[in-house]
């Protein structure tokens, strides 16, 4: 684990340049995709996995990865500092701006976030034993990200989408 904290401090600057890049490289391949451009989305998701690649990386090094029960700890305070802090202030000031697309995103991204934090806390209890959680199909929408388990709604709670706008984990 990388201890000089100027050192740390490029290493976290890159983590989340090279995440930030991972996710855009997605975006923009889902895009292509769309519009039939399939070589170029099949180059920008493999560009995609090499800036996932220099991400994990980093964070390797950086001493993220703990036991399983730590890793579940970590996913659930994250999603509870969403849900507690971070997106009922990006929506307030969205909404104070008003700018309704983002008021729209952030209350997308709470709505989910809030079954996310259910879903670590659930699993953490289920693993405490060193066991796997259940078997089970997850759902998300592509929409708002509203996810489920083994069971896809007709129309998504959050945002109305039909359940063919739900993708299969």
């Amino acid at each position: 684990m990388v201890k000089r904290e100027m050192t740390r401090q490029f290493l976290e600057d890159a983590f989340c340049g090279e995440s930030k890049a991972h996710m855009k490289y997605l975006i923009f391949a889902e895009e292509a995709e769309r519009k039939g451009l399939k070589n170029l989305a099949r180059m920008w998701k493999a560009i995609a996995y090499a800036e996932f690649t220099h991400a994990r990386n980093h964070f390797k090094a950086l001493g993220y990865i703990g036991s399983t029960d730590e890793n579940l700890q970590s996913s659930y305070d994250g999603e509870h500092f969403e849900i507690e802090e971070m997106y009922p202030v990006y929506n307030n000031s969205a909404e104070f701006q008003t700018e309704p697309e983002a008021v729209r995103t952030t209350h997308f991204a709470l709505e989910a976030e809030k079954i996310h934090e259910k879903m670590y806390k659930d699993a953490q209890e289920k693993t405490k034993d060193g066991n796997d959680i259940e078997d089970s199909k997850f759902y998300i929408c592509n929409v708002c990200g509203y996810t489920t388990e083994d069971e896809v709604p007709e129309k998504c709670p959050v945002c109305g989408a039909s359940k063919e706008m739900f993708k299969e984990f």
